[in-house]
């Protein structure tokens, strides 16, 4: 069995039975921290969405890709011509009475020739074949379904066959068949057309063929193929959610990022949400921001309903009227440039905002947008907790006035909302954005700021930065970006440092997540990430790990007296400056579970002191995990050597345990 699959059964075996128990009182000393320290930021970077998230399997399956996005790019983008039994025909990109005004581009196949030229060969026709991401990667015996849609033109009925198939290598060899259906398509009108595809075996390389089998036009737009056994049957790749459910975060933030208000060309390929949550082949596509098409198959609908199959708060970003900064070429200037929206038509981004609450949070019966919600199959409300504005702006003038415009307006219609500003790109109090960010989110009284930075390694082994924050601030912190720069062990254990000391600091720090979330193989726009993947099975980081482990130990009580390091000063149980180790122990009076958690980022072993005496009524057995190896381990495509040990070990209110060399360490206790 996999190693990760043990772990995730080991863990769910010790908290079995814990929802069933009343809450319990915490123990005196402890100190109330936020229970939603650990959440996940997905934005589609390094094609996390299309190829990745998404489980379709298709590339430009709408023909909408275009030079606009990418230089060569056009609507014939990851497709090719293929001529079985030497049929002949040609293709035409079309873009008048297409399917939907959102999607106009369509392909038109002119078929001149559709039956095999010699006698004896059995595959024919004139068509198009799909590679999807680097080939089609299907399982023997699985479904998969397919839908497009077709419309002939002229007086005459066309045959039109779908051929799921791996290419043969050799000259004049037919591809083996893994899967095929036939439609009989109308002339004169758009329609879609429907079908299950049963896999006879597996392939890794697959295509897709529709191949035409009348002489005639043919017109085909919005072709879609996706695997049945999705998450939660929600078009989610399920190995990419599960790897995610397996962090157990409590938050989602989403669609960026950069994402969120464009990155480089203004205002037109700026992220709304609301051409997001159609019927798909109704949705609007746009250029991505890191230079590649965006198809919004995963849209809005599809964020609000993996928050709620995970049980996470959805935490969706929307611009607030100004650019990201590095719009035409603005990143590295000394006066970056930031477009803003004139304040006369501010009220349009406002309304951005306040229609998304309507349409997570409405009464159908009452609300268009809510309607909408309902119609595409959720009644219910989400439940719509968080909402933030704007995203690492540089904090100018003008995007203070344009915030404050759309905060106010929120605030006013909607008190409910927890609203997340921004402290700008590069958090730190140096920075004049940082600083300006903090100034107005205070003059505002903002109730979260959203901070981010990515630092080597050195400095999450030695920042302590909210040990100073003040405690009296009504805005709280949203570490909403950060992570080492290099994905290695000791990278990893840095970060888990920085998280013990963010968990001692929970009291100001509300929310995490570390960023960026997913990098295709051979797609990758930047490292490091903590979920790679091809198309066959995610490969996860030593940080992924790190993240797991702090994600299943969330509590509402931290207790920073319970641990010393042999050698240390007495009372010096605590991550300090310069330190390569610490502790850190949460309380979770939901569940009644404790967790122990101790980071040793040094090359020698270190004894950790633990007294528990003050929780009443441990249970026999405790459940022990570490994550240890050697400093300039990683793992990658070729190699996964850093995983989670788990083993049950018996529960000891009072013991001392030797930490390994590089290590993180986790005792897990029922009460």
């Amino acid at each position: 069995m996999n190693k990760r699959v043990i772990f995730a059964a080991l863990f769910m075996a010790a908290t079995m039975g814990m929802q069933a128990q009343k809450p319990m009182k915490a123990p005196a000393g402890g100190k109330a921290i936020s229970d939603e320290l650990i959440g996940i930021f997905f934005e589609d970077i390094s094609s996390s969405a299309d190829g990745g998230l998404n489980a379709e399997l298709l590339q430009n399956g709408s023909f909408e890709y275009s030079p606009a996005e990418r230089d060569g790019w056009g609507p014939g983008t990851a497709w090719k011509i293929v001529r079985p039994g030497h049929s002949l025909g040609f293709i035409q990109p079309c873009m008048s009475d297409g399917v939907h005004a959102n999607n106009p581009t369509y392909m038109r196949l002119h078929t001149e020739r559709a039956k095999e030229y010699y006698d004896y060969r059995g595959w024919k026709g004139f068509g198009i074949q799909n590679d999807g991401f680097d080939g089609i990667s299907v399982k023997a015996g699985e479904l998969y379904d397919f839908s497009a849609f077709f419309r002939g033109v002229g007086n005459e009925t066309k045959q039109v066959r779908i051929a799921l198939v791996e290419p043969q290598q050799g000259w004049g060899r037919d591809p083996k068949l893994i899967a095929d259906t036939t439609f009989d398509v109308n002339a004169g009108q758009w329609q879609q057309y429907k079908a299950t595809l049963r896999a006879v075996e597996g392939s890794d390389k697959a295509v897709l063929q529709i191949l035409s089998l009348t002489v005639g036009d043919l017109d085909v737009d919005n072709v879609s193929l996706i695997p049945q056994d999705t998450y939660k049957g929600h078009g989610l790749r399920r190995d990419l959610a599960e790897a995610l459910a397996n962090l157990k975060p409590k938050f989602m933030r989403f669609p960026g990022g950069c994402v969120v208000h464009g990155g480089g060309d203004g205002f037109w390929d700026t992220y709304r949400w609301k051409t997001t949550i159609g019927p798909k082949h109704q949705r609007k596509g746009i250029k991505n921001t890191w230079g590649y098409h965006q198809s919004m198959a995963l849209g809005y609908y599809e964020y609000f309903q993996f928050c709620e199959d995970l049980g996470m708060q959805p935490v969706p970003i929307l611009p607030c009227g100004v650019s990201c900064q590095g719009t035409n070429g603005g990143w590295g200037m000394k006066e970056q440039a930031q477009d803003v929206v004139p304040m006369s038509e501010m009220d349009e981004w406002v309304d951005e905002a306040l229609d998304l609450i309507e349409w997570a949070n409405g009464d159908p019966a009452t609300s268009k947008w809510a309607k909408m919600r309902a119609d595409a199959g959720h009644p219910a409300p989400f439940g719509l907790k968080y909402l933030g504005l704007g995203n690492e702006e540089r904090i100018s003038p003008e995007f203070a006035e344009r915030f404050t415009y759309i905060y106010n307006k929120v605030k006013a219609a909607h008190p409910e909302i927890v609203i997340v500003g921004t402290a700008g790109p590069g958090s730190h109090s140096g920075n004049p954005d940082y600083v300006n960010g903090w100034k107005l989110a205070e003059e505002l009284e903002v109730p979260i700021l959203d901070e981010h930075y990515y630092e080597p390694r050195d400095y999450f082994l030695k920042s302590r930065q909210y040990d100073s924050y003040p405690r009296d601030r009504k805005t709280k912190v949203y570490l909403g970006e950060y992570a080492a720069k290099d994905k290695k062990l000791i990278d990893a254990l840095a970060e888990a440092i920085y998280l013990l000391h963010v968990e001692r600091n929970g009291d100001v720090v509300v929310m995490t997540s570390y960023a960026p979330l997913f990098a295709r193989k051979d797609a990758t726009n930047w490292n490091p990430d903590l979920i790679y993947f091809d198309n066959n099975r995610p490969f996860l980081t030593c940080s992924y790990y790190v993240q797991q482990m702090f994600g299943q130990s969330a509590g509402q009580y931290y207790y920073g007296d319970c641990v010393s390091f042999e050698g240390d000063a007495k009372g010096v149980c605590q991550p300090v400056e310069d330190s390569h180790y610490g502790q850190s122990v949460v309380l979770n009076v939901k569940t009644r579970q404790l967790f122990v958690k101790l980071c040793n980022a040094t090359d020698s072993p270190k004894n950790a002191n633990i007294d528990l005496s003050r929780f009443k009524g441990l249970k026999k057995q405790a459940v022990k995990t570490v994550i240890s190896g050697q400093p300039e381990d990683e793992n990658n495509f070729d190699a996964q050597p850093i995983e989670p040990k788990t083993e049950t070990v018996k529960a000891q209110s009072k013991q001392t345990i030797t930490l390994e060399p590089y290590s993180l360490t986790m005792l897990q206790f029922q009460l």
